[in-house]
């Protein structure tokens, strides 16, 4: 899952003037009474002594105030109070804004921690295993290239790289001789999880190759856990023809591992191949394969 980036907050609103906006006006009740140098003219035309500029009375008005008896009432006061109501709504969105930002940077930098918190599964330690460019490359097959010398066509391989997993594959034809009419595959997988924990899907795989009718039998000093599994289908149209499969599957911490062998032969026309040898070059060339990867199998 990926999170997108937070938004950038927003700049803070300009500084008002100097003592704008940050609490009464000179002059309002709260402030006190304006002090006016004598002889000058208060705002609204009142001199000091109480005298209206220009003409008599104690009263006088100035920016929407009132002066009465020497005290200035209303005014800008009201103004300066809204606008600190309204910085306090930018403050209120830029807080908001910011808890976001730092919400998303957890849940990116301690995916663990989270998962945590929310009950989940924790990822399993990756077990010293790191992906390689080239499967086929690592994987020598030297057991299988004793059964099959000849190899048929060009090996195929990938790898990807993703924080959550990273995934190598590898696939080839091989024959017993450059002549021989039956061709047999073998396929590599390996998958190093980083913050999922692979051990349910794991256990699934299996029930679901038994649910197959695969017949099932672990394997052991091999990684964490290890199973073989053997499936003879029968042709519909020619009984007599047999496609076999046989699957080794590995996990050790974080790494998960698919081996496979597929073949065929057919009843009183070829030989049926020797199982006991493939699997022992299933678990062989597999465990020679993790050791190349920078782990220890067994």
């Amino acid at each position: 899952m990926s999170t997108p980036p937070p938004s950038p907050l927003p700049p803070p609103p300009p500084a008002p003037p100097p003592g704008y906006g940050y609490g009464p006006a000179a002059g309002s009740p709260a402030h006190g009474p304006a002090r006016v140098p004598p002889g000058r003219a208060a705002p609204g035309g009142t001199t000091a002594g109480g005298a209206v500029a220009g003409g008599g009375g104690r009263t006088g008005r100035h920016g929407g105030g009132r002066y009465e008896g020497g005290r200035y009432r209303g005014g800008t006061g009201g103004r300066g109070r809204r606008r600190v109501r309204g910085r306090g709504v930018w403050w209120g969105v830029g807080g908001a804004l910011l808890a976001s930002a730092v919400w998303s940077a957890a849940v990116l930098t301690l995916p663990p921690l989270v998962r945590g918190a929310l009950g989940g599964p924790a990822a399993p330690a990756p077990a010293g295993y790191r992906a390689a460019d080239d499967l086929c490359a690592t994987a020598a097959l030297s057991a299988f290239a004793r059964l099959y010398p000849s190899p048929s066509g060009n090996p195929y391989h990938y790898t990807t790289r993703h924080r959550v997993m990273d995934e190598m594959y590898c696939s080839q034809y091989r024959r017993k001789a450059d002549d021989d009419p039956e061709h047999y595959s073998l396929y590599l997988q390996v998958q190093l999880h980083h913050q999922v924990d692979p051990r349910p899907e794991f256990g699934a795989q299996r029930e679901g190759l038994a649910q197959r009718r695969y017949l099932i039998t672990p394997v052991p000093e091999l990684g964490d856990e290890a199973y073989l599994g053997y499936l003879d289908d029968s042709g519909r149209d020619d009984p007599g023809r047999h496609h076999l499969t046989q699957v080794l599957y590995v996990r050790q911490g974080g790494m998960t591992c698919y081996a496979g062998w597929s073949g065929s032969y057919q009843d009183g026309r070829t030989t049926a191949p020797d199982l006991d040898r493939i699997r022992s070059a299933l678990v062989s060339d597999t465990r020679d394969m993790l050791r190349g990867l920078g782990g220890s199998p067994s």
